[in-house]
């Protein structure tokens, strides 16, 4: 009895752990969009610029999760998570002393690495820590809800700690957390890792791709004040998109690959990952826009804008519940269209915003509306995205539409924010920067809502009719979760 009982406290306190390390993650994404006017005027960002604090970390993120999973493989779970960790602490500690835009969105980038070693390291840690399936089951949602919580924590924190203190807060609160679990982490956790054959680590891949995507953002934010024929836009696009072929190529030859070419011969899959970056465009662009316009134009608060924007979290948490739980009835593709249209049409009156837009109408109730029609579809393109695959590649699948979700955030993004941005330079003389910053942000909402119209399309065209959901794997539960939350 007594052994019972240590080896189930030390579970315990194994969850307790991973659950804290997943909620810095999570709440990292989200905390950072009620800071950005702060940033902004502090750092004298640029409106172009500015996006580099959200792309930076994506970019990174995207580019080396797959690779920070596998290295947890290869070099122990323990390790890589303790590495991870001391990486986004310290980058998190950098950036808060950043006294320069260039400074903090370096910082930015090096957290992003450390979060792609940490957050496949918490699942795996989970689910070879709890191996009985009930126990395991109850892991899970305690790792859910927490993961949950991050994402709308990160409203409230990001508002309250950059309006009480400063935005410098966003990023020194992970610090004192960060050490403080990895002390836990090196006590508590044990060492696990793959026995029997050993993947060897495509590094080649993980740089070409984000240094390709990287380059290809940064040539579409340069026509913010450079014509697209000019060298400085067409040479970093050329760069990118040479990178990227270059990625490939490494996919084609190596013995283990981040993604595997086989992969794409699924029409279902290749579709739901081109309408996950879609999809993972309006909703990093959403608070981006949101946020500058609530701070900026209607003059709220930081801790106001937290409050205000506080219901689309947990209206994208509603959306996957209920999707989750009626997906098998209606099907993948169905639900995708419907979530998309309804997020579609809360874009579309999201985009009527004025110079004093009354909060409920304007903001609130349309806000609710496209976020619950955006997690609506985020279960379903994941189930899309493994559907057509062999069992094997089932949880390989899962992880890389939670990648392509990133990416789209990014590239979407920047192209969003060129958009608004030559809007803004349309307007600003004649009427203000209020009434161009208005102007801007509801032809980005505008042009999102576009992009969920071709949602539509897409789904039509690539998902066939009969998709159904197919039965997951452990490691398609746990990706199907963490894109989720994240978006949350």
């Amino acid at each position: 009895m007594p052994s019972f009982l240590a080896r189930r406290g030390v579970a315990n306190l194994t969850l307790a752990i991973v659950c804290v390390a997943q909620f810095m993650v999570i709440l990292d994404v989200s905390i950072v969009n009620l800071a950005l006017p702060s940033m902004q005027s502090d750092l004298h960002f640029t409106t172009s610029g500015l996006q580099w604090v959200l792309n930076a970390y994506t970019l990174t993120f995207a580019g080396f999760l797959l690779l920070g999973g596998r290295m947890a493989d290869l070099y122990g779970r323990r390790r890589l998570f303790l590495i991870g960790i001391l990486v986004f602490s310290l980058t998190s500690l950098l950036g808060g002393l950043a006294q320069s835009g260039a400074q903090l969105i370096t910082a930015r980038a090096f957290q992003g690495v450390g979060g792609a070693m940490l957050s496949p390291a918490t699942l795996t840690i989970l689910t070879t820590t709890f191996t009985e399936p009930k126990a395991r089951m109850r892991a899970l949602g305690m790792w859910s809800a927490v993961a949950g919580a991050g994402g709308a924590t990160g409203v409230i924190a990001g508002g309250l700690l950059t309006d009480l203190l400063s935005w410098r807060w966003i990023l020194f609160i992970n610090v004192p957390i960060g050490v403080l679990t990895a002390l836990a982490a090196r006590a508590v956790l044990a060492e696990s890792k793959l026995e029997g054959q050993r993947p060897t680590l495509d590094y080649a891949g993980a740089f070409s791709i984000t240094a390709g995507l990287s380059s290809l953002v940064y040539g579409i934010v340069s026509t913010d004040s450079h014509s697209w024929g000019s060298a400085i836009v067409l040479g970093p696009i050329v760069a990118g998109v040479l990178l990227i072929a270059a990625f490939v190529g490494v996919e084609a030859r190596h013995r283990h690959p981040l993604a595997p070419l086989r992969l794409f011969r699924s029409r279902s899959l290749v579709g739901a990952n081109v309408i996950m970056i879609g999809l993972g465009s309006i909703m990093f662009g959403i608070f981006f826009f949101l946020s500058q316009y609530a701070q900026d134009v209607l003059g709220y608060s930081p801790l106001r804008a937290g409050f205000a924007f506080l219901p689309m979290p947990l209206s994208i948490i509603l959306g996957t519940q209920i999707s989750s739980r009626v997906v098998g009835r209606f099907g993948v593709r169905t639900m995708l269209v419907v979530g998309s249209a309804i997020g579609g049409v809360g874009l579309f009156w999201l985009a009527h915003l004025g110079v004093h837009s009354d909060y409920l109408t304007h903001l609130c109730l349309p806000g609710i509306v496209t976020a619950y029609g955006m997690g609506t579809t985020l279960v379903p393109v994941t189930m899309g995205a493994t559907s057509g695959v062999a069992p094997q590649d089932a949880g390989l699948a899962s992880g890389l539409i939670n990648t392509t979700r990133q990416i789209g955030g990014s590239v979407g993004l920047a192209v969003l924010a060129t958009v608004a941005t030559s809007r803004f330079h349309h307007v600003v003389v004649s009427e203000g920067a209020k009434a161009a910053q208005t102007a801007g942000a509801n032809l980005a909402l505008l042009s999102m809502s576009g992009v969920a119209a071709v949602v539509i399309v897409l789904t039509l065209l690539t998902l066939p009719r009969r998709v159904r959901p197919p039965a997951p794997t452990r490691e398609v539960r746990e990706q199907e979760t963490l894109t989720v939350f994240e978006s949350a």
